[in-house]
């Protein structure tokens, strides 16, 4: 949906994608923007069912990345170690080993709700890291 004009987009009438292909894996994603389809930026909302994490450990090569926690509780990983997070907070993420991160909702109950900001690069190349 690559966006020509000023627009209102209803968050309910966009489609989630599920992806559940690994044990500790899965996520909810609603695509706003993509830059598969033109837009210069993606942008997403995602939710993570508890105990669970969306990624593996990584870090991107090229896109900076924002999330904005909406709903939930979780724990952020990254290279300096873990931190809690909850609704409100902002996490930024450069595009480089420092910027390595996972998310994982730490609620037994609630699922962990965020929107995804990121540059657009294609091709967009990440790695998974190791922790430290």
């Amino acid at each position: 949906m690559s966006i020509e004009k000023a627009k209102v987009i209803k968050s309910d009438n966009l489609v989630a994608q599920h992806k559940n292909e690994h044990t500790n894996y899965e996520y909810f994603k609603k695509i706003i923007l993509s830059g598969d389809n033109g837009d210069k930026c993606n942008v997403s909302i995602y939710e993570i069912p508890p105990n669970k994490s969306a990624y593996p450990y990584h870090y991107h090569l090229h896109n900076q990345e924002t999330f904005y926690i909406i709903s939930g509780v979780g724990i952020l990983k990254t290279p300096e170690g873990e931190t809690s997070i909850s609704a409100g907070d902002i996490l930024v993420f450069p595009p480089c080993e420092a910027g390595a991160h996972k998310l994982t909702n730490s609620s037994d109950s609630e699922m962990l709700g965020y929107i995804d900001f990121s540059t657009y690069t294609s091709p967009g190349s990440f790695l998974y890291a190791r922790f430290k």
